[in-house]
């Protein structure tokens, strides 16, 4: 059944409480609400641990999309408990990690507008992204750093505006990725804004992220490798070069 994923609409939310209302044969469990982001759009799905009334806990690893993207399922890892249709429970996510991933996703999006060409592929990890792009140019991953930190360094807010599917199909143009689609089909789209009044940059987005750029921290360029004729790849980590944290 559709559930109310409270994570997009509060990335920050660590904590909740919800009710069980599936439970299935695989052992996935669903929910009427949920802070667990779902994998999706090139992001990994939260993990973390559901808290029982007699203070035991269920282990989860991570959570995935149903049949649509309003069903979200909470994968548990092996050997844990089976809890009951209708059992009441706290979700916990592994904040430090989720945390990471909105600092690094964060972090794709300011790269695209350091690098402003159409984007083949993503995929955010925690200590290391990766942003495919349809380019041909040579470019220099310390000068891309050095623009990248100049972003991060401004603090420039992000934030959240919505859009109906409507408005995003007659505007195809905002989309910047060639091959992921935006997530559509729940009515509404959510667009992650960089800087006042979307200065520095829009697009469609489904993941999660930070309040601001400086909450990225230090990053570079780890590598720049050629993936055919007319794709690079950039490979985004933390830290200095050098000094990965």
């Amino acid at each position: 059944m559709p559930v109310n994923a409270l994570y997009r609409d509060d990335f920050y939310l660590s904590t909740c409480e919800a009710v069980v209302t599936a439970v299935h044969e695989d052992g996935g469990i669903e929910l009427d609400q949920t802070c667990f982001y779902a994998t999706s759009g090139g992001q990994p799905g939260d993990t973390g641990f559901f808290e029982r009334v007699d203070g035991s806990k269920i282990e989860l690893g991570q959570a995935k999309h149903g049949a649509t993207k309003d069903i979200i399922i909470h994968m548990p890892l092996e050997g844990q408990p089976r809890p009951e249709n209708g059992e009441k429970l706290v979700l916990h996510i592994d904040w430090p990690r989720r945390y990471r991933l909105m600092r690094m996703h964060t972090a794709c999006h300011l790269l695209s507008v350091v690098c402003s060409y159409p984007i083949t592929g993503a995929a955010v990890g925690e200590d290391e992204s990766r942003v495919d792009f349809d380019m041909t140019d040579t470019i220099d991953k310390d000068e891309v750093t050095a623009k990248l930190m100049d972003l991060v360094n401004q603090n420039h807010p992000v934030y959240l505006q919505w859009i109906t599917d409507e408005e995003l199909a007659a505007n195809p143009g905002i989309v910047k990725s060639k091959n992921v689609r935006p997530p559509v089909g729940l009515g509404r789209v959510s667009l992650v804004c960089i800087g006042e009044s979307s200065a520095i940059d829009s697009q469609p987005c489904g993941g999660t992220h930070v309040s601001e750029t400086q909450e990225v921290g230090q990053i570079h360029i780890a590598k720049i490798e050629k993936k055919g004729k007319e794709n690079r790849r950039f490979r985004i980590r933390f830290g200095t070069p050098g000094d990965e944290a």
